[in-house]
């Protein structure tokens, strides 16, 4: 069974987060964590998001992000998708 739809909402606060899959690592190196960071900027930009806080862990991720626009989904879509793309 699928989870909920999230509620989207302008200028909603959320904390999300996103784990390699069978919780593998995502990060190999400090090059992995500086492009997650331009890729995260890039999205922020394009979605119009305010990120918050953020963390990185081996394996998953949390960041704080707000959204003026009500655009979470399309959002998360594009910094996951974008990291997928470029993932080893």
């Amino acid at each position: 069974m699928a989870r909920p739809l999230r509620i989207e909402l302008c200028g909603g606060l959320y904390h999300v987060t996103s784990r390699g899959d069978r919780r593998e690592a995502i990060f190999r190196d400090d090059v992995d964590r500086e492009n997650w960071l331009t890729v995260l900027r890039e999205t922020c930009e394009r979605a119009n998001w305010r990120s918050h806080a953020y963390c990185q862990m081996t394996n998953h991720y949390h960041v704080v992000v707000e959204t003026p626009d009500a655009n979470l989904s399309k959002g998360m879509r594009q910094l996951n998708g974008s990291i997928a793309a470029t993932a080893w």
